[in-house]
């Protein structure tokens, strides 16, 4: 089974287990520490490695899901008061992948994004790569690119021979 209906949503399974366990533990911990699991939140019984669309509120800078990366489909949402607290709550991790802004402004967007610490920055859209373009995080979020000419270069290693 390639996908599985969770509500009205086709959600795919996570890669392992293993991981799959660790995302459960992350919302679980978040619930623990006083968030709200507004949606999912329950490890679904069958096959394969699946995980509900979750969506945790009241979430903050000392829960789990706001200091660890989430590789899942689980949404924390943390209220700011203003873009400068935005901006703190979203570079204050170890972690940058990606990040997203959602506004109808073109130029604040822009303007935002090169203030975010991160990777990959989607505008009105969901962070996703494009075989075209170099794709990769910073700080613990990676190394280097993969994708797009810089990311083939990520992969090979250059070995000069010269003859005389």
């Amino acid at each position: 089974m390639k996908y599985r209906r969770l509500g009205v949503l086709d959600v795919g399974p996570i890669a392992r287990e293993d991981l799959r366990q660790n995302l459960h533990r992350q919302v679980t911990e978040t619930i623990d520490a006083g968030a709200n699991c507004l949606l999912g939140g329950v490890l679904p019984q069958g096959e394969g490695f699946f995980y509900p669309v979750t969506l945790l509120e009241g979430v903050t800078r000392d829960m789990c899901s706001f200091r660890e990366e989430t590789f899942g489909p689980v949404m924390s949402v943390i209220k700011a008061e203003d873009l400068p607290e935005v901006l703190d709550l979203a570079n204050d991790t170890e972690y940058g992948l990606g990040s997203s802004i959602w506004t109808n402004n073109a130029d604040l967007a822009e303007a935002t994004a090169m203030e975010l610490n991160a990777g990959q920055v989607a505008i009105n859209g969901i962070v996703k790569t494009d075989p075209r373009l170099p794709s990769g995080g910073i700080k613990s979020s990676g190394y280097g690119r993969e994708l797009g000419p810089q990311g083939i270069k990520e992969f090979v290693n250059a070995k000069q021979v010269w003859i005389k």
